[in-house]
């Protein structure tokens, strides 16, 4: 039976492999546009005492396609010199006939007419001042005077709108612009008038990444989305230009990000340093500059295979358990990928199954990881096929699941050690079990290994030791860089397979040697990093596992010898 299984898992999967050329296109990257802070930017050209305009010019020439101009606030266009803001006591004294009311405040700013708030005028000095009853200095206006300037100097415009109450409605939109980054948490007519803003905006939304805004996503379905990599002011500074480069080229290298946005450096020279960096990078990795576009994205129909792949897989896992056990389980990993999983089950299905069915193939000597990592693979490409859309490319959509990737692939690898025909027996042994010092010690390094690989997963880890950090500096400087997780797995597997030792010691390190597996499958469902990015990376763990589990073999054998000597 497990032969026949194993037959129709490899002709579904060879199948559905045609489904991945639409992701392999989407997948292709650039065009991307250096997009410059506008804030940031008039900042520098207040200091330098150089026009906006004129700046631009020089960044121009540095590379930069592309500038982020905020809308005004009423505050800002006052500034400037567009108008006055006065406190009505204060008018009142001046011209005591006007008309001033004491406690409101008056400007003549251009567009506070258009606020909608109660509002008292007065014509005075043949200028008409608009009165608010509270303070309306933070109340956005519209695009700022120089963004039809830079337009037809050729920058892509990146507008950002505040989604700030009460504002002028429908908003001003300047000519164009090429995309729309919204100011704070919330799009532009978040909860009321989304549907409003979606016909109002004529060109893409952007998405930063672990930025989420409300409304985002109704506007992003209209009207297409751009995604945005960028860091903050602090951080960048204190990176410095050549390290904050590197983060920016493996944003745009492997995570798909179209704009990157920066702010400029102390010192002109740090900044032209930090451009040059990125452009000279983006080079070698074929990236183009340019303005960029949104992508679309249609799954292909041999997905069905890939299902059918999926299933497969979870019948060949099921073999391995006793009859009654079999049943239970199966329906429980059903029941949690599309009850849990939602329209991303397929992929949670294969992602906890597969990490398991090479080691429990058996063989002698390194053929239970190979088999392994032959799985892995081809669930990673399962992976990408049932869980690429649009929403999970763009970013929009994030797979479910990550945590019970971590938990259950080596709880399903131990269950599946049960002996079929005895395996009530086995349980109750293993209950009665009188447990040693040492047996204890093993159990308390490996629950605490589990318990950091939950706690460091994702981009949002509560702790990341320092050592760690440098080096995954030195290995993105020369590869992609795999995740430690898959690094020690592997690593993990190999000692387990080559040392000498009991063989319940082996079926526990390789228990936890199925995260390497379940960590290769997470990279295939981070679906906005290429599908080659995450092939490549997993191959390079295996490498580089494989290389750390051998010295750890000869360790422990050069070590045996020296203690029984």
């Amino acid at each position: 039976m497990r032969r026949y299984l194993e037959t129709a898992l490899l002709v579904l999967w060879i199948l559905a492999l045609p489904g991945l050329f639409e992701r392999l296109a989407y997948d292709r990257r650039g065009p991307v546009t250096l997009v410059i802070d506008g804030r940031a930017l008039r900042e520098e050209a207040r200091l330098s005492g150089t026009g906006v305009l004129d700046l631009l010019a020089r960044y121009r020439a540095l590379g930069v396609g592309g500038v982020a101009f905020y809308e005004e606030r009423l505050e800002d266009r006052a500034a400037r010199g567009a108008g006055a803001i006065l406190e009505g006591g204060l008018l009142a004294t001046l011209a005591p006939d006007a008309g001033f009311q004491p406690g409101w405040r008056y400007t003549t700013v251009p567009g506070a007419e258009a606020l909608p708030l109660p509002q008292h005028r007065v014509v005075w000095r043949n200028r008409t001042w608009v009165g608010f009853s509270g303070d309306v200095g933070k109340l956005p206006l519209g695009p700022p005077p120089e963004v039809a300037a830079a337009y037809r100097m050729g920058f892509f415009i990146v507008y950002r709108p505040e989604n700030r109450w009460p504002r002028p409605w429908p908003p001003p939109r300047p000519p164009g612009v090429g995309a729309y980054l919204f100011v704070g948490d919330q799009a532009l007519g978040w909860p009321d008038r989304l549907a409003e803003a979606a016909r109002l905006l004529n060109a893409p939304v952007v998405l930063i990444e672990n930025t989420p805004q409300k409304g985002l996503a109704v506007l992003a379905r209209a009207r297409g989305v751009l995604r945005l990599f960028g860091l903050r002011a602090e951080y960048q500074q204190k990176l410095g230009p050549d390290r904050a480069a590197e983060k920016y080229l493996l944003a745009a290298r492997e995570r798909g990000h179209q704009l990157l946005y920066f702010r400029p450096f102390p010192t002109p020279e740090a900044t032209r340093r930090f451009l040059a960096r990125v452009e000279a990078g983006l080079k070698r990795s074929g990236i183009l500059l340019g303005p960029p576009k949104p992508k679309s994205f249609r799954p292909r129909w041999p997905r069905v295979f890939a299902w059918g792949a999926a299933l497969m897989g979870l019948a060949l896992y099921l073999l391995r358990l006793p009859p009654a056990l079999a049943v239970a389980t199966g329906l429980f990993l059903l029941l949690l990928a599309f009850g849990y999983g939602g329209s991303q089950a397929g992929p949670l299905l294969v992602g906890l199954v597969f990490p398991v069915l090479g080691f429990l193939r058996g063989g002698r000597g390194l053929a239970p990881w190979l088999w392994a990592l032959a799985y892995a693979f081809a669930g990673g490409a399962l992976i990408a096929e049932l869980g690429s859309r649009w929403a999970t490319l763009v970013g929009l959509q994030a797979f479910r699941g990550v945590a019970l990737l971590l938990v259950l692939p080596p709880l399903l690898f131990l269950l599946a050690r049960l002996p079929r025909e005895r395996w009530r027996q086995a349980l109750a042994a293993l209950y009665r079990h009188r447990l040693r010092l040492g047996e204890a010690a093993l159990a308390g390094v490996l629950l605490l290994a589990l318990a950091v690989a939950l706690l460091r997963r994702g981009n949002d880890a509560p702790f990341v030791p320092g050592l760690e950090l440098l080096l995954r500096e030195k290995l993105q400087a020369v590869m992609i860089r795999p995740r430690f997780k898959e690094l020690f797995g592997h690593g993990l597997a190999v000692f387990a397979l080559l040392a000498p030792g009991p063989a319940w010691l082996r079926n526990v390190l390789l228990a936890g040697a199925t995260l390497a597996e379940a960590s290769m499958l997470d990279s295939f469902a981070h679906y906005h990093t290429p599908f080659w990015i995450s092939l490549v990376r997993g191959f390079n763990g295996a490498v580089l596992g494989f290389i750390l589990g051998g010295i750890g073999v000869l360790l422990y054998r050069g070590f045996r010898r020296w203690w029984w000597a």
